[in-house]
C-alpha cells in the first residue's frame, strides 16, 4: 500500500529521494519511433495482421521478452533491462536502461533496432527516421486500446486543438539525468530550459504530415505549444535563482488530473468541473485519498519541455534517424554532469528574457537553425553548445573498445550544424525535389533500413 500524503512537504521529499551521489549518475533515454506500412508510410495499425502488436508477439517469440497485457492485449514487454512500450498511436518507445555511458546506451539500442527491423521485415512494416507520422491523419490512426489513453484522448480536444496530433502522430526522443541535491536539481533545470530553443533548432525534424509539408521544422514542437496550457510549455518560475523543489510542487499541485489508478484499474478524473492535485489531497474523490504513488503518477502527465521527477527530463528532442538517436542524451551528459560545463551552457542563453525565451522556441521550431536570436543564428549558439558537451565528454573520459570517448555520439550532430542543414530541411528539400512528393520514395530515404548507422 502506497503511503499517504497529506501535505506539501511529503510531496516535496518524493524529489529529495530521488538525490544520488555524483558517483551514481546516470542517463536514461527513451527513444519514440515511428512504424509504418513499408509501401506507402502510412500508420501501421496497432491491431492485426500486420501490425504493432503482431510485432510485440514476434519480438516475444524471438527475443527474451515477458509480454504486458491489458483486457488481453499486449501493449508492452518488459526486457532484461529496458522496456518497450506502445505510444497512444501506435509509435514504438523503447524505454532504456539507467546507462553509466553513452556506450551503453548504443549497444542497448543498436541490438533493440535490430530486433525490431528483424520483426518488421516479417511483416513488410519499418520504422522512420522522422519525429512525426508524415501520411497518415489522425483519423486514420488507431487508438492504442489503453485506458489511460481512452480518458486523455477526448480530454486532449477540450484542452487545445493539436493535442490529439501529440498522441497519434508524434515521436521524440527523450534523455533522463540525476540530481544530487535541490540546488543541482535546479540548476540543472534552469540551464536545460533555458537551451530549449537550441534543442529544437538542432533536432527539428518534423516539416511532414499529412501528406504534405506543414511550414514548420519542429511541427512536433508547434504541436505541444497548442495540447494543454495547463500542463505544457515553459514554467516562467524555473529561471528564478532562488526557485526550488516547493516552486515545482506548487505548480504541479494546480495541474488538473487525468486519472487515479486503483487496482490496476484506471478512475477518470476528467469529467466536469475536473480537480487539480491540490483539491484531490485536501478533499479526497470519492473515498479515494492522495498517495505517493499517486503523486508520482500525476507528475508523468505533466509535458513542460523539462520536467522533474526523481530524475530530470529532456523532452524537446524531435525523433531522429538512427544515426542522431544518442546525440541527444550524449549532448545532456556533457553539459549537465560538469560544473564548467553547466555555467558556460547558461552563459550562452542566460540573458534572454522570458518572452524572448517563448518566441526563440517559436521561431526554432518554425525556422530551425536559421532562427536568430537577435543578430546571432542559433545555428551558431548551437555549435557552441556542442562543443562545450564535446569537451564535458572529453572529461569525463568515460571509453569504448575503441578508445573513443562519448563525443562520438556528437560529429554527425555537429557536422549537420555547421552545415546549417536540419534533418527536417534535408527532408524538405528531397520532398520537393527527388523524392517528387512520392510516398514510397520518401519512405526508402526515411526508412531505418536505408541508414548506414551502426
Amino acid at each position: 500500500m502506497s503511503q499517504a500524503v497529506q501535505t506539501k512537504e511529503d510531496l516535496i521529499r518524493y524529489f529529495h529521494e530521488g538525490a544520488k551521489p555524483r558517483t551514481q549518475w546516470r542517463v536514461g533515454t527513451e527513444y519514440e519511433k515511428i512504424a509504418v506500412l513499408a509501401e506507402d508510410g502510412r500508420a501501421l495499425p496497432f491491431s492485426g495482421p500486420r501490425s504493432v502488436e503482431e510485432m510485440l508477439r514476434r519480438l516475444v517469440d524471438h527475443y527474451d521478452y515477458e509480454p504486458v497485457e491489458e483486457d488481453g492485449r499486449i501493449l508492452a514487454l518488459n526486457g532484461e533491462r529496458a522496456r518497450i512500450t506502445i505510444e497512444p498511436g501506435g509509435q514504438i518507445e523503447l524505454s532504456g536502461e539507467q546507462c553509466e555511458t553513452i556506450h551503453c546506451a548504443h549497444r542497448e539500442f543498436t541490438r533493440h533496432i535490430d530486433e525490431l527491423m528483424d520483426v518488421g521485415r516479417e511483416i513488410d512494416a519499418t520504422l522512420l527516421g522522422l519525429g512525426m507520422q508524415p501520411i497518415s491523419r489522425i483519423d486514420e490512426i488507431e487508438l492504442l486500446p489503453k485506458a489511460r489513453y481512452r480518458i486523455m484522448y477526448p480530454y486532449m480536444a477540450r484542452k487545445g486543438r493539436l493535442g490529439q496530433r501529440m498522441m497519434k502522430q508524434t515521436a521524440g526522443v527523450q534523455a533522463n539525468l540525476d540530481y544530487s541535491s535541490e540546488a543541482d536539481a535546479m540548476r540543472k533545470m534552469r540551464v536545460a530550459m533555458g537551451i530549449t530553443p537550441l534543442i529544437y533548432a538542432m533536432f527539428a525534424n518534423s516539416p511532414l504530415c499529412d501528406g504534405r509539408l506543414n511550414g514548420y521544422q519542429s511541427f512536433r514542437g508547434h504541436i505541444w505549444t497548442d495540447t494543454d496550457p495547463d500542463r505544457c510549455g515553459t514554467p516562467e518560475f524555473i529561471f528564478r535563482d532562488d526557485a526550488g523543489f516547493d516552486d515545482y510542487a506548487e505548480y504541479a499541485l494546480d495541474v488538473p488530473m487525468y486519472f487515479l489508478i486503483r487496482d490496476h484499474e484506471y478512475i477518470d478524473m476528467t469529467q466536469p468541473p475536473g480537480m487539480t492535485f491540490r483539491q484531490f489531497m485536501e478533499r479526497g474523490f470519492h473515498g479515494e485519498h492522495a498517495t505517493v504513488d499517486d503523486w508520482g503518477e500525476h507528475l508523468t502527465t505533466i509535458f513542460t519541455e523539462v520536467r522533474l521527477k526523481r530524475y530530470i527530463e529532456i523532452r524537446s528532442a524531435d525523433g531522429q534517424p538512427p544515426a542522431l538517436m544518442l546525440a541527444l542524451p550524449a549532448l545532456c551528459k556533457g553539459i549537465l554532469y560538469n560544473d564548467d560545463c553547466l555555467d558556460g551552457s547558461w552563459d550562452l542563453v542566460k540573458r534572454w528574457s522570458f518572452g524572448e525565451r517563448l518566441a526563440l522556441n517559436d521561431a526554432a521550431q518554425k525556422l530551425g537553425l536559421e532562427a536568430r536570436a537577435g543578430r546571432t543564428l542559433l545555428k551558431d549558439l548551437a555549435m557552441e553548445l556542442l562543443n562545450i558537451a564535446i569537451t564535458g565528454l572529453a572529461r569525463q573520459k568515460a571509453l569504448n573498445q575503441r578508445g573513443e570517448d562519448e563525443g562520438v555520439y556528437l560529429y554527425r550532430l555537429m557536422d549537420q550544424v555547421r552545415s546549417g542543414y536540419t534533418q527536417a530541411a534535408l527532408t524538405i528539400e528531397r520532398w520537393k525535389g527527388r523524392w517528387n512528393y512520392d510516398a514510397r520514395r520518401m519512405v526508402e530515404g526515411c526508412s531505418y533500413e536505408a541508414e548506414a548507422w551502426q
